[in-house]
């Protein structure tokens, strides 16, 4: 999926947040990769670069997690942050992360990911570790 359209679903996503919470909710990114299975490795590569990057811009990543028994070309990234504001300012941050703008550019040209679907869910208070 490219940037642009990713970019278009997150905006999508974060205008049906109640602004009025917005402030205090823990929100979490749940990614749901659909990958080249034959590409595994190249995938995983990815998901480690993003150990690196997330936390550099902001985000609280939860964790990548490759596929080992049932389907093999389903992945998952989930990423925390405090807030939607905490949120915006990761989004500014990684725009200019050259290491960043890198590893997606590896992904569009190396196609291994061949479908993201992107969820946002409210943290239920109290149910995740604080880092």
């Amino acid at each position: 999926m490219g940037r642009s359209i990713q970019q278009g679903i997150c905006r999508t996503v974060v205008s049906e947040f109640n602004p009025l919470r917005a402030h205090t909710m823990a929100v979490t990114c749940f990614i749901r990769y659909q990958i080249d299975p034959f590409q595994r490795e190249a995938f995983q590569r990815y998901a480690e670069a993003w150990g690196r990057i997330i936390p550099r811009c902001g985000g609280n990543l939860l964790g990548y997690f490759l596929p080992h028994e049932g389907s093999n070309d389903v992945a998952w990234g989930l990423i925390g942050f405090d807030n939607l504001a905490a949120y915006e300012r990761y989004r500014t941050t990684l725009q200019h992360d050259a290491e960043g703008r890198s590893n997606f550019a590896l992904a569009q040209s190396q196609r291994f990911i061949l479908r993201e679907e992107r969820m946002w869910l409210e943290d239920v208070p109290g149910t995740r570790e604080a880092r």
